[in-house]
């Protein structure tokens, strides 16, 4: 990008990119030169927005979290429509079909990308503990429909369902599954859906 050319959104370009390799190439191929490279801009165009490459991948991982709670007040108003396995199995494969697995592999690799997280958030896998939330509250929400058990334990179910999702999703060679997969899972976990 020539020189005295604005970006705009270069924020979100560079998460794009980001994106990108990860679901290409794993979390292994992630470096600063290669998001500025597969983003189209020089390599200080990142240094002038981020404090280093850990702050940039930290910005990121928030900016995906931050997603997850759009994702989940579209599923809560779902509540009472459709059936119960269907809407988490669309809820799970949207999560799952995103960059997600790749963003969990991301802070897996990178203990100080993990350490400063856990500054801002200190419980759970980050991106897998608030799709859990998500799947917890649609199921209260449906719970207090009367369309799931009274006595059923959604603080179980929600962890239960999205680390069986995030099992189904996370081969990065093999196919995706299959709805009818994901679905039958989904059945199996929650019973009478």
């Amino acid at each position: 990008m020539p020189t005295g050319v604005a970006i705009r959104d270069v924020r979100e370009q560079l998460f794009d990119a980001a994106e990108r390799i990860l679901l290409r190439d794993g979390p292994s191929a992630l470096t600063s030169r290669a998001v500025t490279t597969e983003a189209g801009c020089a390599k200080g165009v990142l240094h002038r927005h981020f404090a280093d490459f850990d702050d940039f991948l930290a910005e990121l991982v928030l900016d995906r979290v931050a997603r997850v709670g759009q994702r989940s007040a579209d599923l809560r108003a779902r509540a009472g429509t459709g059936t119960l396995a269907d809407n988490v199995a669309d809820a799970l494969t949207g999560l799952f079909e995103s960059v997600a697995v790749a963003i969990v592999s991301l802070i897996t690799f990178r203990d100080d990308l993990r350490a400063r997280l856990r500054r801002s958030m200190p419980t759970g896998v980050p991106l897998l503990h608030q799709a859990a939330e998500m799947i917890a509250a649609y199921l209260r929400a449906e719970r207090d429909l009367g369309r799931l058990a009274p006595d059923a334990d959604v603080g179980s179910l929600a962890p239960t369902l999205i680390g069986t999702g995030h099992l189904l999703f996370a081969d990065r060679n093999g196919p995706p599954p299959t709805p009818a997969a994901i679905r039958k899972v989904v059945a199996a976990v929650l019973p009478g859906a």
